[in-house]
Order: C-alpha cells, then sequence, then structure tokens
C-alpha cells in the first residue's frame, strides 16, 4: 500500500472520529490495521467511493464482506449525522408444503405463519403444511416486516452491529450460521440422515441443484406437543433378539460372529434397504402373524406395521429398518433430542421447534417413493452409529447464565453453530436476558406479552418472530397468561 494511500486512509479515518460513534473501522483482519485491506481502488483522498470500488472487500482473514456495511455512507451512518442501526427486527416467515405436513389450519407451522400482523401469508385448508423456516437460507428466507426487505440483505448492510465481529470470524461469511423451523408432523417424514462436511462438500460439488450446499446438517428438535420419532439405533442386544425371529434372520450375513456388533448392524441395515418390496411385504406380514410376546419390551412392533403401511406401503423398506433397529421415542412438551450429522431418524407425529446447522442436505431411503430414494451405498457408507439407545438421544435443558430471572432453560447441543433456550412466564412475569455476543431470532409460541429491547417496547403474540442483534440486552414480560418463546442464538 503506497503511503499516499495509507495517509489518505488515515485522513479518513480523522475526519469520521469526531462525528460518529467509535465503532471498527475498515478492518476485519485480527489486528485492525487499514493498510492491511486489500482495496485494489480509491477515488480521491478524502472519501471511499462504491460506485469505483467492487460492491465486496475481501479482507486479509479471507472474510468477504458487503462494502455498505463499511462505507461512510451506509445505512449506519449518514455523510451529516449519526444514524443508528436498528437491532430488533420483526420478521415475516413462510411455510413449505410436503405431503407429511399437518392440513390446513391444523398446521401449527401455518398457524403461527399467519399470525404475523400484514403478513401475505394465507392458509389453504386443501393443502398440508409442513414447515416454517425462520433465517436466512436462500430456499425459503425471512424479510423484515416493516420494509420486505430479505433479511440477508439487512444483514449484510450492517454485518459487524448485527452479526459480530466474533461471529463472522468464526464462520468466515455474514450469514445467520444456523435454520430454526417450526414443523407439525401428520405422517412419518422420509427415513434420512444428513451427510457431514466432507461428503456433503463433495455432493454440492457433483450436483449443487440436488444438495444446495457444503455444510453438514446436525439438530435437535424441541417437542411443542406429543412427539414420536425414530432416532439412532436400539442397543445391539435389543436388536440382537429381535434379529432371532424367524421373519427377520434372513437379513443377518450367512457367517455370523461370535457377537453382534456394529459392522452386523451395518449389514443388516443395508440389507433390509436393499430388499426387494414383496420381500419386505412377506416380512410384515410373517411378523403380523407372530404372538405379541415374541416382540418383549418392544410389543409396539406390530402395531406400528399397519399404521406406517397405510401411511406409505407394506413394500416400504423404512417399516422393517424402523421398528426393528431404530430407537422408537414417545416425548412430551418441552423434551428434546439431538441428531448429529449422519445419525439416522424419521420424525413420526407432532409439532415441534426444530433447528440444525445452516443447510438443506439430505439423504432419503424409505418413507417415500422408491424413486425418490438415494443410493443406499451412499447412505450406508457414511452412517454413524450413534446414539445406541433412546436415553443417549437425549437432550436435556441447562441452567441458561444469561438468564436473569432463571426463567429461561438452555438447550445446548454439542456443536458449534447454535444454542437454544426456551422461556415460560405466568401473566405479570418477566425475563430478563443478558447481552447474546452473535444474532439471535425468536418466536413466540404462546401467549402475550412485550418485548423490551434496544430502548424499544415490542408487542409479542402468538406467532411473532424477531431478529435481535448481537450485543442487544432484552427483556420479556408476559400480559396474558403464559407466555412461551424459543430463542436461537450463536456466539
Amino acid at each position: 500500500m503506497s503511503g499516499t494511500f495509507r495517509a489518505s486512509v488515515r485522513r479518513w479515518q480523522g475526519c469520521c472520529a469526531d462525528s460518529r460513534p467509535t465503532r471498527p473501522l475498515l478492518s476485519m483482519s485480527r489486528h485492525d490495521d487499514v493498510e492491511r485491506c486489500q482495496y485494489q481502488m480509491f477515488r480521491s483522498h478524502k472519501f471511499f467511493d462504491s460506485a469505483f470500488v467492487s460492491s465486496q472487500i475481501q479482507f486479509s482473514a479471507g472474510v468477504s464482506v458487503p462494502l455498505a456495511s463499511l462505507s461512510p455512507y451506509s445505512t449506519y451512518y449518514s455523510s451529516n449525522s449519526a444514524k443508528m442501526v436498528e437491532k430488533v427486527l420483526q420478521l415475516k416467515c413462510y411455510c413449505n408444503q410436503y405431503p407429511w405436513g399437518k392440513q390446513g389450519s391444523e398446521s401449527l407451522a401455518a398457524t403461527l405463519c399467519s399470525k404475523t400482523p400484514g403478513t401475505d401469508f394465507e392458509i389453504d385448508e386443501d393443502k398440508p403444511y409442513a414447515e416454517m423456516w425462520m433465517g436466512t437460507y436462500p430456499e425459503l428466507p425471512s424479510y423484515v416486516l416493516s420494509t420486505g426487505e430479505d433479511l440477508q440483505d439487512v444483514l449484510d448492510k450492517d454485518a459487524y452491529e448485527l452479526i459480530g465481529r466474533p461471529v463472522i470470524q468464526k464462520f468466515n461469511h455474514t450469514k445467520l450460521p444456523y435454520l430454526p423451523k417450526v414443523l407439525s408432523i401428520a405422517k412419518a417424514l422420509p427415513l434420512q440422515l444428513h451427510p457431514n462436511k466432507s461428503l456433503a462438500s463433495e455432493l454440492h460439488q457433483r450436483n449443487p441443484s440436488g444438495f444446495t450446499d457444503p455444510n453438514h446438517k446436525p439438530e435437535i428438535a424441541l417437542a411443542l406437543s406429543d412427539f414420536e420419532a425414530f432416532c439412532g439405533f436400539k442397543p445391539l442386544a435389543d436388536i440382537d433378539r429381535l434379529m432371532h425371529l424367524p421373519p427377520l434372520q434372513a437379513f443377518l450375513p450367512v457367517v455370523k460372529k461370535p457377537t453382534f456388533d456394529d459392522q452386523t448392524l451395518k449389514h443388516v441395515v443395508k440389507t433390509m434397504l436393499s430388499a426387494s418390496g414383496e420381500a419386505i411385504k412377506k416380512t410384515n406380514d410373517a411378523l403380523m402373524e407372530l404372538p405379541r410376546d415374541c416382540f418383549g419390551k418392544d410389543s409396539y412392533i406390530p402395531d406400528m406395521i399397519p399404521r406406517l403401511s397405510k401411511q406409505y406401503n407394506q413394500t416400504d423398506n423404512g417399516i422393517v429398518v424402523a421398528l426393528i433397529t431404530m430407537n422408537y421415542l414417545q416425548l412430551k412438551a418441552g423434551d428434546s433430542i439431538y441428531i448429529p450429522a449422519d445419525g439416522i431418524h424419521a420424525y413420526l407425529s407432532g409439532d415441534i421447534i426444530e433447528c440444525m446447522a445452516r443447510s438443506n442436505n439430505v439423504l432419503n431411503t424409505g418413507f417415500c417413493p422408491r424413486a425418490d430414494r438415494d443410493s443406499v451405498n451412499m447412505f450406508i457408507s457414511v452412517l454413524t452409529f450413534t446414539p445406541h439407545d433412546a436415553k443417549e438421544a437425549m437432550l436435556a435443558p441447562e441452567k441458561f447464565d444469561k438468564s436473569k430471572n432463571g426463567k429461561s432453560k438452555l438447550y445446548a447441543p454439542p456443536l458449534s453453530e447454535f444454542n437454544m433456550f426456551s422461556t415460560e412466564l405466568k401473566n405479570d412475569e418477566s425475563e430478563a436476558i443478558a447481552a447474546i455476543k452473535g444474532p439471535s431470532v425468536m418466536i413466540v409460541t404462546k401467549g402475550e406479552g412485550t418485548l423490551n429491547a434496544d430502548g424499544k417496547e415490542h408487542k409479542l403474540s402468538e406467532g411473532y418472530i424477531f431478529f435481535i442483534g448481537q450485543g442487544v440486552e432484552f427483556e420479556f414480560k408476559a400480559s396474558k397468561g403464559l407466555l412461551q418463546a424459543f430463542t436461537t442464538f450463536v456466539e
């Protein structure tokens, strides 16, 4: 960088310093050093001109940030007066429609989505609504309610103030690293897993339209109502016991090991997924003819076969895999499970808050038409064999150290992309949350009240969704019955 250029930059900093509040200027590298900014153009020796500088600046730390978030002419400041960034933004979101979703207004996802004031989302009672997405994933993004802007565009303009330096440096982008959803489930979702980062990157390069990002997708599911799910594998001893039933022995390897281990389980799952529809139907018919006590503590199996067969088909491979090898969980509101990347699962019924790392990659091998299934070999090659017990799948709530009144519980999965906390307040109760060093997305699922944050009071009601920028302390207060809210955040 030339001496003239350095001097010009410093003059620019000096003339800005007196009229603007202190804020990080120019550099997003580790040392706030203007000389490390890799500008290719600089117009005049007074100010940067975005018309002559590329719309994004690549910094030494490898972070690419829109120029608007750094320019003296950005929305953060005008040239004549300071203008603070609005850090609390009410959002409007949308629902997608999958066949497994609940119908019309029976869908909590759709009902909550429709309650945003002034939204253009309307419920069609003849359609199923599966998921409401809250975030910046481009397939179904959220929008700022007051302006109609895509939330990602707003974050890009003021990345430092809304996302925060630590989170930007941690992930090397200005997107929300998580994707919260509300799911309303009428029948089983596809038997699936989400590929790890290595496979996701490979699949994205090979088929970017089918695998739309290179990221992994570990997730949590927090029950809002009674919730059923198949999640991870049963203990090996329990699977071994069931595999001794005559209709299932055909799926065992010809050469049997002394003990039933994960390699044997891998063979069993692959053989079940690869079996013909006719073989699966015969297996289900034969299992239905067995006395109930043959299934031991898994006596639910003969009752579930006709239920799943009606939802899909008696020839669906997912029925045998899920019922014989996987944990069947029945959760109550407030219970939560964690699904690691490469973890096998299929949600069966209920309403949940789901959150995952920022991704939409999935491999399906059951509870869906054969034409929609992915390669069994690929599925098996990355399949993880944890959890191996229903208890291992559970994600217990913890004390939340940012809760000042003790009215919030933390759900902290073993990953870096997000945590979530739930808040429940009785009438007139309040909860204060200390400043979080990263962005948050909050949804109200029950009740009414107020949110006080960043010097303003916002109305809270069922279905209201807010983005809250980094560094903001906020307070909930219930004003009408039980107030329930869920907040996803990252630091």
